[in-house]
């Protein structure tokens, strides 16, 4: 009978949903083994160490949230103005990549590290968006100030609980991006 070990990708995929509910502290082998129903000499086929499976989760994260993203933006096509709200969907849509974003942006308040991968993740995402705003916007201050603004309500947006009068959140949002994209 052959050995099943549980793939690789598994053990990362479970860390990433450990860390989008609790944050890095709720990484720890032992609970991630229970997860997938394995037990925990597993982890050991494919992973030094703790830190190792950390860093393979960033890596995964930083994977999913630019290249896929982009990747898949491109391939659905659309003009810049789509383009720029597809990218803003798949990536901080609450179901998406959302949560995993959140969490390693309070990490990255702690760890050096991951403040410096977020940084490169940031400038890779605000790179984008220039490329998108560029072609509609002549101005280089205007483009810089409307990528800032639209990245700012991505990220700010699940954070401020405030109340709209008569208007949903939603209309909100849009009246936020139709003037981004005037």
């Amino acid at each position: 009978m052959a050995l099943t070990r549980t793939p690789r990708r598994e053990w990362i995929d479970e860390g990433l949903r450990a860390l989008a509910a609790g944050g890095p502290d709720a990484v720890r082998i032992e609970p991630l083994a229970q997860a997938l129903g394995v037990t925990k000499g597993g982890f050991y086929w494919h992973f030094d160490d703790r830190r190792a499976l950390l860093d393979e989760m960033l890596d995964t994260w930083e994977r999913r949230s630019t290249d896929e993203v982009i990747e898949r933006v491109e391939s659905e096509g659309g003009d810049a103005r789509a383009k720029a709200r597809r990218a803003g969907a798949l990536t901080f849509s609450s179901d998406g990549l959302l949560a995993i974003d959140l969490a390693v942006r309070d990490w990255s308040r702690r760890e050096q590290t991951v403040a410096d991968r977020l940084r490169r993740v940031d400038s890779r995402r605000m790179d984008y968006l220039r490329s998108l705003f560029g072609t509609f916007c002549t101005d280089e201050e205007d483009v810089e100030a409307r990528c800032m603004l639209a990245f700012s309500l991505a990220i700010g947006n699940h954070f401020i609980a405030a109340d709209h009068g008569a208007r949903s959140r939603a209309d909100v949002l849009e009246l936020a991006l139709r003037r981004l994209e005037a």
